[in-house]
């Protein structure tokens, strides 16, 4: 079976989208972790499958992660699709995506031939006040984290740098008996009063660039903690992203179309 697919990225985290017409009914979790391959596929972080939209939004996506599970929500990944939708012709200016976690709507700031710049709309970050300061049991000690939820889990650890085995210590906080849904892992290093700078690792893909969800957890957190004030900009390992915390976050970054291709998979259709 050929799956058609467009290649895009927001701040370096890498997604295939493929239009549900042209996907495979079934087994898509198998065809996610073939597609997403970095060494035996296309390669990249997730892969959307995207429906078309109705009165209410332009467009529905189903996100799966690189090991085929399946996910709310990508702050970068829906730039992307967003990218996607109006590069098609189908979305102008203002851009409504159904996602896992609802409806999203991104306002297009600027574009250069396949590189585009959006704002989104996050919604509110969910966080109990115990959770602000919680102290996570680990097999080397307690540590305190912060646990919220942005569209999905998040899990924010605060660090003076990143000169530890902070990959590990992400695998083992996703896995947590206290998330059994899993969860996205941010490490953060509060750098000034309006300013972070992030690691990451998501539930289902490990080590990403970037993370807009996980920009949004980070900078969240350190709002809530006293760190920071709004607006907040987070400094990951591919570049910088904006956030500012109004009625709701609104996140500010790039997304590029970057390929378009055929993947000859012999998976179920």
């Amino acid at each position: 079976m050929k799956i058609p697919f467009v290649k895009a990225h927001g701040a370096g985290n890498d997604f295939l989208f493929t239009w549900k017409l042209d996907a495979p009914s079934s087994a898509r979790e198998e065809a996610a972790r073939a597609l997403c391959g970095r060494h035996t596929g296309v390669g990249a972080d997730g892969w959307y499958v995207v429906s078309p939209g109705t009165a209410e939004y332009d467009a529905a996506v189903e996100l799966h992660n690189s090991d085929g599970s399946r996910a709310e929500l990508s702050g970068n990944g829906t730039r992307c699709a967003a990218a996607l939708l109006v590069d098609a012709g189908l979305a102008g200016q203002h851009v409504r995506i159904l996602t896992g976690a609802g409806i999203k709507h991104l306002r297009l700031l600027g574009r250069e031939a396949t590189r585009f710049t959006f704002e989104m709309g996050m919604g509110r970050p969910v966080c109990s006040d115990e959770h602000v300061r919680f102290a996570l049991p680990l097999p080397d000690g307690p540590r305190e984290v912060t646990i919220l939820d942005v569209g999905n889990p998040q899990c924010a650890v605060f660090v003076e740098d990143f000169f530890f085995d902070w990959r590990r210590l992400g695998a083992v906080i996703e896995r947590h008996p206290q998330f059994p849904q899993r969860t996205n892992v941010s490490f953060v290093r509060v750098v000034d009063g309006h300013t972070v700078e992030a690691r990451f690792w998501e539930r289902g893909a490990g080590e990403t660039l970037s993370s807009g969800t996980g920009s949004t957890g980070a900078a969240a957190a350190a709002v809530l903690r006293g760190l920071v004030q709004s607006p907040v900009r987070v400094l990951t390992s591919a570049g910088s992203l904006d956030l500012r915390w109004d009625d709701e976050v609104y996140l500010v970054g790039p997304a590029e179309i970057v390929a378009r291709g055929e993947f000859y998979w012999g998976g179920k259709t």
